[in-house]
C-alpha cells in the first residue's frame, strides 16, 4: 500500500509535551467500526463501562531505562566529538544496538567515553567501543563493564530518551523519569514507554477488578526504532526494527482459557497486541513465545488474538497508524483521527488515548 494513504495533517498545538493529572483523567475516544454513530468522546476512568467480567487486559510491563547516552568520541590521529547514542536493543551483557549522531562519522573501532559533563559514574565516563556500524546510524557498542555493573552505569549517566516531538521542545527532568513510566512496569528493557500503560492508576486498577476483569503481562522492550519515519513510499518496501519479547506460558495458557469461555482479549497499546500476533498459532492458540519480533501489521492483516485495542494516538505515515487503520479499518481511522484533532484530543506519548473496536472482516 501507498505510505501516503496514512498521511494527515496534525496541528502543532495537539501534540502533548506533559501528561494530564490524574492519569485517568485523559479523554478516551471509542471507535466501533460499522455502526451508525462510530465515536464516543469519553474519559479513560470510563474504561470499565465497556468492559464485562471475564474480558482480560494484556499490560506490556516493560520498564524503560535511561538509554538516552551522551559523550565524546576518540580517535587515534583525531580530537573529540561529542555524539550522542540511544541504546535500544541488548545483544549481550556488554553489548547494546544503539542509534548513534553524528551516524556517518563514526567508525568501527573508535572509543566513546559517555557521561562526561553529566552524572559521574566510573571517575566520570562509561567507556565504549564501536564494535559494528550498520544502517541509519545504527552501531553495536561493546561496553568496557557488563552485566549488573554496566545497567547501573547506564542509569547513573543516562537520560530518559523522551521521543522527538517532545525533546526537540524541551529538555527531559526529573518528571519525566516518573510520568514516561508505567505503574507496573518490571521488566528493564525498554527505550520506550508502551504509551497506552501511562494512563493506568490503582483508583483505575481496582475499578477494573470490581467489575471482573483480568489482568495479566506480556514483555516487549519497545525500541527507538518505534520513533523512525518510514522512508518508503510502499509498506512492502518498509524493514521493521526488531524488539526483544517474552509471552509467559502462565500467561498464554490465561489468555486461551479466556477465549475458550467467551471473554475478551483488550490489548492495552500496539506493544502488546504485536506481541501477542507473534505468539499465535493460525487458529489463534497463543503459544509461550519468546525471541526478537519484527511484525509489520497493515491493512489487510487478519487478526488472531485481540479483540479490542486501547492505544494513543499515533504519527502520521507511522507504522503505528497503519497497525489502527488494519484493525478498525483505514477510512473509519482517518475519520477518527479528524474526529479527535477538531474536538482537542491530544496527541502521541503524553497525549490522550483510543478505545478501538476491531472491524469484523
Amino acid at each position: 500500500m501507498r505510505i501516503d494513504l496514512f498521511d494527515f495533517e496534525l496541528p502543532e498545538e495537539r501534540i502533548a509535551l506533559r501528561p494530564v493529572t490524574p492519569r485517568e483523567a485523559a479523554r478516551l475516544l471509542v471507535v466501533r467500526p460499522g455502526e451508525a454513530e462510530p465515536f464516543e468522546d469519553r474519559h479513560v476512568g470510563d474504561l470499565p463501562g465497556f468492559l464485562q467480567a471475564g474480558d482480560a487486559l494484556v499490560f506490556n510491563d516493560t520498564r524503560v531505562i535511561p538509554a538516552q547516552l551522551e559523550g565524546i568520541r576518540h580517535r587515534e590521529g583525531a580530537g573529540g566529538q561529542q555524539v550522542s547514542a540511544t541504546l535500544h536493543m541488548r545483544m549481550a551483557a556488554d553489548r547494546w544496538k544503539a542509534f548513534a549522531r553524528p551516524g556517518k562519522r563514526i567508525k568501527v573501532g573508535d572509543r566513546i567515553a559517555f557521561g562526561h559533563g553529566g552524572n559521574a559514574c566510573l571517575l566520570g565516563s562509561l567507556d565504549a567501543t564501536v564494535e559494528e556500524k550498520g544502517e541509519g546510524g545504527e552501531v553495536t557498542l561493546r561496553f568496557d563493564v557488563s552485566g549488573p555493573i554496566l545497567d547501573e552505569a547506564i542509569a547513573a549517566v543516562g537520560h530518559i530518551p523522551l521521543p522527538p516531538y517532545i525533546a526537540s521542545k524541551r529538555e527531559d527532568d526529573a518528571d519525566d523519569r516518573r510520568d514516561y513510566q508505567t505503574i507496573y512496569a518490571r521488566e528493564e528493557g525498554a527505550v520506550a514507554a508502551p504509551t497506552a500503560g501511562l494512563h493506568f492508576t490503582e483508583t483505575l486498577f481496582d475499578a477494573l477488578d470490581r467489575k471482573g476483569v483480568e489482568r495479566h503481562f506480556v514483555t516487549l522492550h519497545v525500541g527507538a526504532g518505534t520513533f523512525l519515519p518510514v522512508k518508503a513510499d510502499d509498506t512492502d518496501d518498509h524493514v521493521m526494527h526488531q524488539e526483544i519479547g517474552n509471552v509467559g506460558k502462565r500467561t498464554a495458557e490465561a489468555l486461551n482459557a479466556v477465549r475458550a469461555r467467551g471473554g475478551r482479549i483488550v490489548c492495552v497499546g500496539t506493544t502488546s497486541l504485536r506481541l501477542l500476533e507473534s505468539a499465535a498459532r493460525e487458529d489463534g492458540t497463543i503459544e509461550p513465545w519468546s525471541g526478537a519480533t519484527g511484525i509489520f501489521i497493515t491493512p489487510g492483516y487478519r487478526f488472531r488474538t485481540a479483540d479490542v485495542l486501547m492505544t494513543n494516538f499515533h504519527l502520521p505515515k507511522s507504522t503505528l497508524f497503519m497497525l489502527v487503520s488494519a484493525f478498525s479499518g483505514l477510512e473509519t481511522m482517518r475519520a477518527a483521527y479528524q474526529h479527535a484533532i477538531e474536538t482537542g484530543y491530544r496527541f502521541y506519548s503524553y497525549g490522550d488515548a483510543s478505545l478501538l473496536f476491531r472491524k469484523e472482516p
